[in-house]
């Protein structure tokens, strides 16, 4: 093992460019994978630790199965079970607050952005947990307007006990008092503000209501806690859960979507790395028959030639895994810092450091060692086999993958033929496997068709190159290993599809989009929380602030936004209210199943409108009746259409009248809200009318609907440029591989360059030839990857179209890009063996063996 391990050392250190060039690959797949996979987990944890404030430590929570608050007359049936010490009610509520709410300074980051709101019964909350003060005193029972808070948030707030704050309410600002300072708050979550129950109840428009229920038992014995725990359970039935929600669960579904999406990339890249790997060692194998002949010769086991090869292969694995996995730190960490701003403006989140977890790591060290070794498994056996005598023969190229040739073609085609029916028949089912059977296709015949294909772009490099004579001999030399630049073809062409078929993805979701975006907030006037979507830390209005609206000279609609959690099997649903009647003349939803008639279902009974995300999680359709978790247990809601809006359309989202909602789940605050003005009104006076009132209620921005969707799109094309900035790194491994192929293409023409100088050729026409190879290597690529990006493409619209409406749009942008790309990236990859090729010494040359 020892004499294999130098071996494999010293050849990787002898020719340190391909060693590079080939660990790049696989360090470019890991970088991808660790990177991206590192992201998601810190926005779901700062999206939970944003809804969280620290607590005590206690045996049981009880909360509502809907996720929300639920009536405090509860407490009594808890109270009535056997075996519990101490029993805490308390509601607790996330205030996101408006930018410069307390810094008053649009220059400077606000540093409180977000609150943790605790009610609790001042006697009971202190049998479950302490309060240790730093000043003042502990609240009491009747005590109003008043509150304990830390003394980090005191020197935020730049107050002392006996002094004053505001916070936002459901009437508007409230000021409390500060009647005792805590100790200061070095744990996870928001700075908490701690109230009366009774006060808290006030100030989230939620009279009787609780959001939780503390418990500690009386017993420290298994089995006699897990009885308790049962008999609390049968005291309040299934419309109630022991143990914590976790905020921001209603997005957990999207992030592993997106998770999915980035793994996607990320084993495209190792696979990409793949291609690059096995046909180094391919190639390798080739250019050292005659040094692993010798080895035979002198005594070498077959066993040393292949664990000499494969210990190469699992050394680059492993230097490349180990830089992947630093460098993907490294990315994760500027992805977060450039996602950050965007972050805080919409949805008030404040994101961390990435979260690197013993699973990111095990498994991309996993993948990345192991998709290496594999690589180089089969050349490695074919080393194994060289004998002595096969080192005294000349090299014969292709002579095997040649008679092969015809059986691959034939089976890729008829695979190319199954992919093409399973898009003609409209099947997801059969369309998203058929996206894998299209790519194996196209690998299948791409050795059969690199010839034909470089002939024909031959051909017009020939008649460019006419003077110099070059063109034909460049084509030639590319198609004399059709492997090998088949191989490579197929590197290029998955990264150049990826870029197809995002920019199919692209130009249909901007055209959707920009038409939601218009059809959704398109109103006069927007009142916008501080965090979008993430309703549940949004503390919305009372009624009155809506009809002060509508009471405003000029105002034509004032459509509200009401919302409440719920759950169905297990999953979290956001549950939206709205107006049946005014909704849509504010506002509007996208219909993909059903149409607006399904508005007046809303009103007639216990019916709503899903959007696609609720039906792929709970696995619902059209017709269906649900059992929604309601604060007063389950309640039969039937499915009378399905359509999406902008803001909800990732987070598991289903839409009732606004009176369902106050029946069901007690709801009658306003999150968001929307306002036309009549026709022919005074814009500038209703407008100055419109900003005095929502003055008062400071947890609104009240902005213009046309600006707003405007600013809207110009982020979307922000967003989506860096999307083709990401995607187009994928391509990367494209350029390696055509690097690596042009370098060991002249590596092994060594002596033929020397007699082509020999004999009069110039240093510019050899490096104009090597850079025609690449050129010709580069279209083949191309030419595959734009076919496969179209089929990708039409696929992922398809498939999303499941949660998102989307029509297909021709990607005219993602192919320009990708011929651009591949084009230059094939000249890119000429530059170092071109010269390399160019400078070469004639007599060296033609000594090389």
């Amino acid at each position: 093992m020892k004499l294999q391990l130098t071996l494999a050392f010293r050849y990787l250190n002898g020719r340190k460019l391909r060693t590079f060039l080939t660990t790049l690959a696989i360090m470019f797949g890991v970088l991808v994978i660790s990177g991206m996979n590192s992201i998601l987990p810190t926005m779901l944890t700062s999206l939970q630790a944003n809804a969280m404030a620290a607590g005590g430590n206690v045996d049981v929570t009880i909360t509502s199965a809907s996720g929300d608050a639920f009536p405090q007359d509860i407490l009594a049936k808890v109270q009535a079970v056997e075996g519990l010490r101490a029993i805490s009610p308390s509601l607790n509520r996330t205030i996101n607050l408006p930018a410069d709410f307390y810094d008053h300074n649009p220059g400077k980051t606000d540093a409180i952005r977000a609150l943790g709101l605790v009610g609790i019964d001042p006697y009971l909350a202190k049998t479950v947990r302490a309060f240790p003060l730093m000043a003042g005193r502990y609240l009491e029972e009747g005590d109003t307007a008043s509150a304990l808070i830390s003394q980090t948030l005191a020197d935020s707030l730049s107050v002392k006990v006996g002094d004053k704050f505001t916070i936002p309410s459901v009437t508007g600002t409230t000021e409390l008092s500060v009647v005792g300072l805590l100790i200061p708050n070095i744990g996870p979550g928001n700075e908490e503000v701690v109230v009366t129950l009774p006060e808290a109840q006030i100030l989230t428009g939620q009279p009787g209501k609780i959001t939780k229920i503390d418990v500690n038992l009386n017993t420290t014995d298994v089995a006699a806690r897990e009885q308790t725990i049962t008999r609390i359970t049968a005291a309040l039935g299934d419309g109630y859960k022991i143990g914590s929600p976790i905020p921001g669960e209603e997005f957990a579904g999207t992030f592993k979507i997106a998770q999915a999406a980035f793994n996607l990339f990320g084993v495209l890249a190792l696979f990409m790395g793949a291609f690059i790997i096995f046909n180094t060692f391919r190639t390798v194998v080739t250019e050292r028959r005659r040094d692993i002949g010798m080895l035979r010769a002198i005594g070498a086991s077959r066993r040393t030639i292949l664990g000499m090869i494969l210990f190469e292969s699992l050394l680059q694995g492993i230097i490349g895994s180990v830089a992947g996995l630093l460098l993907g730190y490294l990315f994760g960490l500027g992805a977060i810092r450039l996602a950050e701003p965007l972050m805080n403006q919409f949805i008030n989140l404040k994101l961390g450091n990435p979260v690197v977890t013993p699973s990111i790591v095990g498994v991309s060290i996993f993948l990345g060692v192991g998709v290496t070794v594999l690589a180089g498994l089969i050349p490695a056996f074919n080393a194994s086999k060289v004998t002595p005598l096969d080192a005294l023969r000349p090299s014969v190229a292709d002579v095997e993958f040649v008679r092969r040739t015809g059986r691959r073609f034939v089976a890729g085609v008829v695979l190319i033929v199954l992919a093409v029916l399973a898009i003609i028949s409209g099947n997801v089912a059969l369309i998203a496997p058929g996206s894998i059977i299209f790519l194996v296709g196209l690998v299948l015949v791409a050795p059969a068709l690199v010839s034909p294909i470089a002939k024909v772009f031959g051909a017009f490099l020939t008649w460019v190159y006419a003077r110099q004579g070059i063109g034909e001999l460049a084509e030639s030399n590319l198609t004399r290993q059709p492997s090998r630049a088949a191989i490579t073809a197929s590197s290029t062409m998955l990264a150049l599809a990826i870029i197809v078929a995002a920019g199919g993805l692209v130009s249909s979701l901007t055209i959707t989009m920009s038409d939601l975006l218009s059809k959704n907030l398109g109103s006069d006037y927007l009142f916008i929380p501080p965090s979008i979507s993430v309703w549940s830390t949004d503390l919305g209005a009372g009624q009155g602030f809506a009809d002060q609206l509508r009471a405003v000279n000029g105002v034509a609609d004032v459509s509200t936004l009401r919302f409440a959690s719920s759950a169905l099997n297990g999953t979290s649903v956001s549950i939206l209210g709205i107006d049946p009647v005014v909704y849509p003349k504010v506002s509007g939803l996208h219909f993909m199943q059903g149409n607006a008639s399904a508005y007046r279902s809303l009103a007639a009974g216990r019916n709503m409108i899903a959007n696609g995300a609720f039906l792929a999680a709970t696995g619902t359709k059209l017709g269906d009746t649900v059992e929604l978790a309601t604060p007063n247990g389950k309640a039969p809601y039937t499915i009378v259409a399905v359509a999406t809006d902008l803001l909800d359309q990732k987070v598991t989202t289903a839409f009732i009248s606004q009176t369902n909602l106050q029946a069901d789940f007690g709801k009658t605050e306003d999150v968001f809200l929307q306002l036309n003005l009549k026709p022919g009104a005074d814009d500038q006076a209703a407008g100055a009318q419109i900003k005095a009132i929502a003055a008062n209620y400071p947890q609104f921005r009240v902005v213009a609907g046309h600006a707003y969707v405007a600013q809207m799109k110009s982020l979307m094309k922000v967003a989506f440029a860096g999307m083709y900035f990401i995607l187009a790194l994928l391509a990367l491994p494209s350029l390696i591989a055509m690097l690596n192929t042009l370098a060991i293409g002249v590596i092994e023409r060594t002596r033929e360059i020397g007699m082509l100088r020999a004999v009069g050729t110039t240093r510019k026409q050899v490096y104009n030839m090597v850079l025609v190879e690449a050129i010709l290597l580069a279209a083949v690529g191309t030419a595959f990857g734009l076919l496969a990006g179209l089929y990708l493409g039409y696929i992922f619209v398809i498939s999303m179209a499941v949660i998102f409406p989307l029509g297909y749009t021709f990607p005219l942008t993602g192919i320009l890009a990708a011929i651009a790309i591949g084009l230059l990236f094939g000249v890119i990859a000429a530059l170092i063996p071109a010269r390399q090729a160019a400078s070469m010494d004639i007599v060296k040359a033609l000594r090389y063996e």
